[in-house]
């Protein structure tokens, strides 16, 4: 949600006091006012020498708490110092100290309830020695202390007043700790989960290329590796060493193909850099017709059948469909050499059907490979990104039958 005007300006304004703040010449700048300040705060109503060192002790400590945070020690015994021997706290001593109890809170020195115990003990003991003042000098407003007066609740308000300041600067100095250190935690959290789903785009990026490479190459492989085969039986006349080259094309293309799959394996898991993307145009149902011939220059015969009107479908569905009959066909060839393919596409209202069966052996030859191959997972993951589902299995009539239902 985009900021109006004046929240605008007042955010930019926090944004640059924070970043003032947490410079390192915020500590010294506020400090040597605080010390001038103290200094005309002392000539207009001056106390006592300790009350004078007090004060100044207390003020110009401040200039060294951004980089030394224990400091904040001396600058609140300062001002209890001079508060105990004079009997009043100055505007710079009482901000001096407040500051002073916000920056040990703040940087976490120590924890904050020793922080605000150590305060109240001392605290108490500034009120001990004003009583004990009180005892023996008088006090105006306060009749002759006894024994028994010196443990009436009323002379100690004094500490109560000092232990709940102390208590509320420590607490803020730890709140806005505890906010910046939750600020950071987000931070770093969201950080996180931004590399995880870096590598999980990653990761799918690689598949997608896995599937890629799987779908355009072990179709051309393959093609060889069946092309080499056949021509042994078909060609009359050939000689054995002829014959025996094309069974070592047919070797070689089969052990590419072992290759591709162990190289596709590395690349569906390992986090390396994915190849850039191809920029061919994406192949599409137009081109089933040259699948079909393919299969049928290497002995085999298959036959289209397109039902429903046939209308252009957008180009996840077209080129998803296509590596599925591409697919379909090359399981063909490999497991079934010369079988007869059937490929059906059907247009229906909201869904793309495709079916691919073949008169082969069916699916106990189908997994000659040691089903290593990302053929059918392949598949079966383009059709899951669709939102439409895929099953292969032994057909009505025998042989393997691959169906894929891709509703748009």
């Amino acid at each position: 949600m985009r900021l109006r005007t004046p929240e605008r300006l007042r955010h930019r304004l926090w944004q640059r006091v924070r970043r003032w703040s947490a410079a390192p010449a915020y500590s010294w700048l506020t400090g040597a006012a605080l010390t001038l300040f103290a200094l005309v705060e002392q000539v207009i109503v001056p106390g006592s020498a300790i009350t004078c060192f007090g004060v100044l002790v207390c003020t110009t400590s401040l200039m060294w708490r951004g980089s030394r945070p224990a400091v904040g020690f001396l600058t609140v015994g300062a001002a209890l110092l001079g508060f105990a021997t004079d009997g009043n706290l100055s505007y710079a001593t009482t901000a001096g100290a407040v500051i002073g109890c916000y920056t040990l809170g703040r940087h976490r020195v120590q924890h904050p309830a020793l922080l605000v115990l150590g305060g109240a003990l001392a605290s108490l003991t500034v009120n001990l020695v004003h009583i004990d003042r009180w005892a023996r000098a008088g006090s105006p407003g306060l009749p002759a202390l006894q024994g028994s007066d010196r443990f009436s609740l009323g002379l100690y308000a004094e500490t109560l007043a000092l232990t709940v300041t102390i208590l509320g600067a420590v607490s803020m100095g730890d709140a806005v700790r505890s906010r910046e250190e939750a600020r950071n935690e987000r931070a770093a959290a969201q950080s996180r989960l931004l590399a995880m789903e870096r590598r999980q785009a990653a990761e799918a990026e690689r598949a997608a290329i896995a599937r890629e490479l799987h779908d355009m190459i072990a179709h051309s492989v393959s093609m060889i590796a069946v092309q080499a085969e056949s021509a042994t039986y078909t060609t009359p006349g050939l000689s054995p060493p002829a014959r025996d080259a094309f069974q070592q094309i047919a070797g070689t293309a089969r052990s590419s193909m072992t290759e591709l799959r162990r190289l596709l394996g590395v690349l569906r898991t390992d986090s390396g850099t994915a190849p850039a993307a191809l920029t061919a145009p994406q192949p599409s149902l137009t081109g089933v017709g040259e699948l079909l011939e393919q299969h049928r220059a290497v002995g085999g015969t298959a036959e289209l059948r397109v039902s429903g009107e046939q209308i252009p479908l957008p180009a996840s569905w077209e080129l998803s469909a296509y590596r599925i009959v591409q697919e379909a066909l090359t399981n063909t060839r490999r497991h079934a050499p010369g079988a007869h393919a059937v490929v059906e596409i059907g247009y229906r209202p909201g869904l793309l059907t495709v079916r691919i069966g073949d008169d082969g052996p069916g699916p106990a030859d189908a997994g000659a490979d040691g089903g290593t191959g990302h053929g059918l997972v392949g598949m079966g993951e383009r059709a899951a990104l669709l939102g439409g589902r895929l099953t292969t299995g032994r057909g009505p009539a025998g042989g393997f039958l691959v169906e894929a239902e891709l509703p748009w």
